[in-house]
């Protein structure tokens, strides 16, 4: 009779547990975290590189992911959102079951309710509300990373700016505008400094050829200059012609006639006759006077002597102009050697303008591919969740079991039994223990 009161309430709250407990229904879902990384390059031709790297969700032993999904999908946020899509009381929705799979990346998830397509519905708004809110969590993210890298990308926007005009004023104030410039100014000084030495050669050549020809000639070059004068002369020449003439037929006369003849003596007037005019033709000409006039006609009389007078003064002009070409040279060289210092200065200071200009430009798109190259990843901090297994619907309710229940009462049943049991034979076992207690 003892045994049979703790049996009765033993298998009475089993059975008023199976009569009167509401039934409920577990919907269930699977969610899966992939757990690869991601990167990425991107290569601005001449200007820069810019390269993202995610490290996978997984790759910190101090960090799981699935542990913070785990608590977003219970906290306080995502439950008040799917009771509002499931259209129920805030207060009365239900936490779910939240199990995670031990060496996987999956997430288990099941909620309670009365029936079946309540139990699916929440699970359905659940997700919904967690997957919002994540998708809520990284737009926060990227809001935030956009307004540091907006900052820091105006930062260098006016350091672009700043070495670009700090350039141009340098540009402006020295008129050097790039180091092909300052080349083109140190191969023009060479090509002035080539063009002094031929024209030193060419001038000694042509002083040289009027020197050897003067010599030659045995006349100076103002002397062959006075001939070329008279012999350019029509009149001159006129007088020069007739006058070798009457020299000639008295020279061939005299030799068979003496000076008291004749003819002779009428030669002899006709030469000193055009003589006479001759020198006094020549002293207007040339200026000089009619003795040093009549010594030039031998000079001017033959035609190749008259073409060796025009080399002569030819070479004479052409050195003319080679000193004068040399001394403009000269004067350019020392303007080009004066302003040398000054030049290199002005050609280092651009090219470190140049290059901070460079160096700035090649930052500031850099910059602005990696922030590009950022938001192509919106993964990076919460990674991507996929459902493997969508809400179910039940097909069997999850409580009251009766299964459980009777096993439950079962097991209860039998360690009252064995506790009875260990009632009743104790005094026999203590008395075998102990036979003289």
């Amino acid at each position: 009779m003892a045994l049979a009161g703790p049996l009765l309430v033993i298998w009475g709250v089993t059975l008023a547990y199976l009569m009167f407990a509401p039934d409920r229904f577990d919907s269930k879902m699977t969610l899966i975290l992939p757990g690869t990384g991601v990167g990425g390059s991107l290569n601005l031709e001449s200007i820069g590189q810019a390269t993202t790297n995610t490290s996978s969700a997984f790759s910190s032993p101090s960090l799981s992911p699935t542990e913070n999904y785990k608590r977003l999908l219970a906290s306080d946020i995502v439950l008040r959102d799917a009771a509002r899509r499931a259209q129920e009381d805030e207060g009365s929705f239900p936490v779910p079951g939240i199990k995670l799979i031990d060496q996987t990346n999956l997430i288990e998830v099941e909620m309670p309710a009365g029936d079946p397509d309540t139990a699916q519905n929440r699970m359905i708004a659940l997700q919904e509300a967690f997957l919002a809110a994540l998708e809520k969590l990284r737009a926060d993210e990227a809001v935030a990373r956009e307004d540091a890298d907006s900052e820091r990308i105006a930062e260098l926007e006016a350091k672009v700016d700043e070495a670009q005009k700090a350039l141009l004023d340098f540009q402006g104030e020295t008129g050097l505008v790039s180091l092909d410039q300052f080349a083109g100014r140190v191969s023009a000084l060479d090509q002035l400094k080539a063009s002094e030495r031929d024209r030193r050669v060419q001038l000694a050549e042509s002083r040289g050829g009027a020197g050897r020809l003067a010599s030659t000639l045995d006349i100076s070059l103002g002397q062959a200059r006075i001939a070329m004068k008279l012999k350019a002369d029509p009149q001159f020449r006129e007088l020069l012609t007739r006058y070798a003439a009457v020299e000639a037929q008295h020279s061939q006369t005299g030799a068979t006639l003496g000076d008291a003849h004749a003819s002779m003596e009428e030669l002899a007037a006709e030469r000193a006759a055009l003589r006479g005019a001759l020198g006094e033709r020549g002293r207007s000409v040339s200026g000089m006077s009619e003795g040093r006039v009549l010594s030039f006609t031998d000079l001017a009389v033959s035609d190749t002597r008259e073409r060796l007078f025009a080399t002569l003064t030819e070479r004479d002009a052409g050195g003319g102009g080679h000193q004068a070409a040399l001394s403009e040279l000269r004067r350019q060289i020392g303007e080009q050697n004066r302003d040398a210092d000054d030049l290199v200065a002005q050609a280092s200071r651009l090219a470190d303008l140049m290059r901070d200009l460079r160096v700035a430009e090649a930052v500031f798109s850099s910059a602005l591919a990696r922030l590009d190259t950022n938001k192509s990843d919106p993964f990076a901090s919460y990674p991507l969740v996929q459902t493997l297994e969508s809400p179910s619907l039940p097909r069997t309710r999850s409580a009251p079991s009766p299964v459980f229940a009777i096993m439950g009462a079962l097991a209860a049943s039998l360690f009252t039994l064995l506790g009875f049991l260990l009632l009743w034979l104790r005094q026999p076992i203590i008395r075998k223990l102990l036979p003289n207690a």
